[in-house]
């Protein structure tokens, strides 16, 4: 069986969605109560998954952790490196793999289906955030309870803002993206 290669346009892609997520990922609005800042990491990964299908965007999403971890301040906040992702914040970043991957599967396998889209990209950020609720829970002595009303309730309307604006943005870009190949 010969292993599939990606296309130099796959490539560019792959690089130019990194960049996009590496652009937003440090925007970021700090919230008094709580560790989490409101970021736009979550919309430019969605976006990805969108444009380059789940594998390439969950490569891409990869390529962004990895240049935060080495210490490319991309993170929110103008931050990177190791302790970043060993800190209060580090299991959402981690989270952001696995909901790729969830919402990039239900993408890829239903291109046409947008209520599933939303269903897929939902399921992923609650992934997403389980690994980072653990994780906080764990770094700050919470209970998962509490956890939650600081890592993950107040971020729900503003997600699910993020989530539709990926659904309205993201099939139109898929489109246009596919056009080119």
């Amino acid at each position: 069986m010969e292993k599939k290669k990606f296309s130099t346009k796959q490539m560019a892609l792959i690089g130019l969605m990194t960049a996009v997520t590496c652009i937003l990922g440090p925007l970021s609005i700090p919230l008094p109560f709580s560790p989490v800042p409101i970021t736009f990491t979550n919309l430019a990964i969605y976006l990805s998954i969108y444009i380059l299908g789940m594998k390439s965007g969950t490569i891409s999403c990869l390529l962004y952790i990895l240049l935060g971890f080495v210490g490319v301040p991309v993170f929110s906040g103008f931050s990177g490196g190791a302790a970043k992702l060993a800190g209060p914040t580090g299991g959402y970043i981690i989270g952001f793999i696995f909901m790729a991957i969830i919402a990039g599967l239900v993408i890829d396998r239903y291109p046409d289906k947008y209520i599933l889209h939303a269903i897929g990209l939902t399921v992923g950020t609650a992934i997403c955030y389980l690994f980072g609720t653990v994780w906080l829970a764990k770094q700050l002595g919470m209970t998962f309870i509490k956890s939650l009303s600081v890592g993950v309730i107040p971020y729900l309307p503003g997600d699910a803002a993020k989530i539709i604006i990926a659904l309205i943005i993201g099939p139109k870009l898929r489109k246009q993206i596919q056009k080119l190949y």
